[in-house]
């Protein structure tokens, strides 16, 4: 598996810009081969807790057929971050479009307490990208659960991906909880994180990929938007950055 991690630097609240920068780092990882891609979190709309409910929308969007398009004619799973709403209420979310294939909604499960007045907790069991490695999903708070980690473990994923929005604080505490997890639990660890403001904080980049043993294999910077390709066979990582920062 090629499993591809872009940074993006979301433009808040103007999902048809983000789309574009989407399509963008989408066909960079088609010609480096990837056979998936994930977003950091809520990379469509930003990070943004205060506008999700205005921004809140749902797979079928008309604005993500692209998205579908790209996976069907390419043979790429992509997945994007977005507020979605359902009976329960609204929720944190990554959309996973997949080649000739329904997409499937992972919706965070654990929130963070800021989170709350916000969001509603989702329900998921582990979900699987693309089958081969077993991939366990993450959204940003997640990753600091043991349980949430746990349970991928005792599921049976190899492949940890956590999707964040995450300060540059943030971001290193959540580099040594990920490599804790890749060590602790024998599985490759990939991180999707983004970088100019969310929420009125700036975010750290530093996006990553981790070997079972927990050692660093290739990070971005904390300036680019790009993408990092970890080949899950060969354990090789390609980073490759878009031209302006």
């Amino acid at each position: 598996m090629k499993i591809c991690i872009a940074q993006t630097k979301p433009v808040k609240g103007d999902i048809d810009y983000n789309v574009e920068v989407h399509k963008s780092l989408i066909n960079i990882a088609i010609l480096q081969g990837a056979d998936t891609i994930v977003f950091p979190e809520l990379s469509i709309t930003g990070y943004e807790p205060t506008l999700a409910d205005a921004l809140a929308t749902t797979p079928d969007d008309s604005r993500f057929e692209v998205f579908q398009t790209l996976s069907d004619t390419h043979q790429i799973t992509i997945g994007i971050g977005i507020p979605t709403r359902d009976l329960t209420g609204l929720h944190i979310s990554m959309v996973l479009y997949q080649p000739q294939a329904p997409w499937q909604v992972y919706s965070k499960k654990y929130l963070h307490a800021d989170e709350d007045p916000f969001f509603m907790s989702g329900y998921n069991t582990l979900e699987v990208i693309r089958n081969a490695p077993q991939a366990a999903i993450s959204i940003c708070y997640e990753l600091s659960v043991p349980e949430h980690a746990q349970n991928a473990s005792t599921l049976g994923a190899n492949l940890y991906v956590s999707s964040v929005a995450k300060t540059a604080k943030g971001v290193a505490t959540a580099i040594e909880r990920l490599a804790e997890i890749a060590r602790t639990y024998a599985m490759d660890v990939v991180m999707s994180n983004c970088i100019g403001l969310c929420d009125g904080a700036e975010c750290g980049g530093r996006s990553s990929v981790w070997n079972k043993q927990g050692i660093l294999l290739g990070q971005l910077d904390d300036i680019h938007e790009g993408i990092l390709v970890f080949d899950t066979d060969t354990q090789e990582v390609v980073v490759q950055l878009l031209e302006t920062a």
